[in-house]
């Protein structure tokens, strides 16, 4: 049975102009495109003039439609696999697709095609250091918020998360509730590689108040600086 190949590839998380051609070639010439959201890729697409057929793949996705991209698969199709924006299986429900294809399939190939980050551009310019780092995805609402917030005070190395633009105020004021952590920096990076990219640093006190003045829209990536912080 000559299988499928399923090629991960990342895509812009703003400007549709850092994608690869290895990325354009590859997302043309597979039989499928899988994503999360139909119309935000047909974005990519369209701007591209990509013509690979859509089929959206998220966390919510059903049993049916998992065995649907199996037997794609079975068949021989060649899959690609995009989020919404940068790189998939990131705090991204990929992931979990890609796990239960190397269950399915012992020796299907999967290739991936590197890309755009959000983690990766914040750190690139945070300025902190980067030889060791924690990513902890989204912070969390409710549940698990306190052990979110525990990690970060740790103060080892510098943590990464994403934060939405509803939230982004409150947990930014909870964050500075913490003494041990009033005076570790912060790297605030909001639209980033988008037209309206803006950039925060400072202590986190400082950081609420520029916010404050600015509009919140759009998503944030934060970094804060470990305890030592040469």
């Amino acid at each position: 049975m000559n299988l499928g190949k399923l090629f991960v590839i990342a895509t812009p998380i703003g400007n549709l102009g850092d994608i690869s051609f290895r990325s354009l070639r590859t997302l043309k010439e597979a039989d499928l495109i899988l994503c999360e959201d139909t119309r935000q890729t047909k974005i990519l697409c369209d701007y591209y003039q990509i013509k690979t057929p859509l089929l959206s793949y998220h966390q919510h996705s059903k049993t049916k439609k998992i065995e649907k991209i199996f037997k794609l698969i079975r068949e021989g199709k060649d899959i690609a696999l995009v989020s919404d924006a940068g790189t998939p299986g990131i705090s991204d429900p990929g992931n979990k697709l890609i796990n239960l294809l190397i269950k399915e399939f012992k020796n299907l190939i999967i290739i991936p095609l590197p890309g755009p980050s959000a983690t990766m551009v914040a750190l690139s310019v945070s300025g902190f250091p980067t030889d060791r780092f924690i990513f902890l995805g989204f912070c969390p609402g409710k549940k698990g918020r306190n052990k979110f917030f525990q990690e970060i005070l740790k103060g080892e190395y510098s943590i990464v998360f994403f934060e939405s633009p509803y939230r982004i105020l409150k947990t930014l004021t909870d964050l500075d509730n913490f003494s041990k952590l009033k005076n570790r920096q912060i790297f605030l990076g909001r639209e980033l590689t988008k037209k309206f990219e803006t950039i925060y640093r400072g202590n986190i006190r400082e950081v609420i108040d520029f916010l404050k003045k600015d509009k919140i829209k759009g998503e944030f990536t934060i970094v804060v600086s470990p305890e030592k912080n040469e």
